[in-house]
This record gives structure tokens, sequence and C-alpha cells, in this order.
């Protein structure tokens, strides 16, 4: 009986044993997202665009500080962070776009301006 419960004893050890050893296994985080949406950024030319740049730097920086802080074990702070750096790369493409389509907007309105120009019509006085 005392084999048994000595037995016993010693598979409860191992088994507690190898659940702590599992707990204390490092803090895995998605990071897909937020660096999916960083590349996005610069491929649309987030750096280009001064507003953009400033959010594509944050998003960059809070990547960086959200693997420090998985690294730590702080799980939580860590997807926060990610989460903080997805939204600025996003704003950052949406600023990059924005600018694309003012400029284009701009291109478009002085085209007509030199459209109209070209087809004036003579005035009633000034007739050949």
């Amino acid at each position: 009986m005392k084999h048994m419960n000595m037995a016993m004893l010693a598979v409860c050890v191992l088994f507690a044993a190898a659940i702590i050893g599992c707990g204390t296994s490092p803090v895995v985080v998605d990071k897909e997202a937020s660096t999916s949406a960083i590349r996005a950024a610069e491929e649309v030319g987030a750096s280009k665009v001064p507003s953009a740049s400033l959010y594509l730097q944050l998003a960059k920086e809070e990547l960086e500080n959200a693997k420090i802080l998985a690294a730590k074990g702080e799980k939580e702070q860590s997807v926060s962070m990610l989460s903080r750096a997805q939204a600025d790369a996003e704003l950052a493409v949406a600023l990059s776009r924005g600018d694309a389509d003012k400029t284009e907007a701009t291109q478009a309105l002085e085209r007509v301006k030199n459209l109209r120009q070209e087809n004036q019509l003579p005035k009633k006085g000034s007739e050949l």
C-alpha cells in the first residue's frame, strides 16, 4: 500500500511539473496583421507623404515594442501594442491614398481649366 501511495505521489508530482513547464513557455502573439498593414503602407508610398510617414513610423515603433513586451511575457500589453501598430499603419495607408486622390483631383481641375481656355468662343465684338 505504501508503494502505491508513493507511486501515486510521484505521478502527481510529475504531472504538476509538466503543467508548470508548459505554463512558462514563451508568449506567442500574432503580429501578422500589423506587419501586413505596415507593408501595405510602405507599398502605397506612405513614407513620401509627411502626415502618413509619421503614422508609419509610429506603427513600426509600436511593432518593435510589442515584440519586446511579448518577450517579457506581457501578452495583453503586447496584443494592445500590436493593435495600435495596425491602426496606425492603416491610417498611414488612408492618408497616403487621400494625398494621392487630392493630387489627382488638382491635376484634373488644372486640365479642365486649360481645356476651357483653349475652347473659349470669341466675344461678339471681336468676331472675324
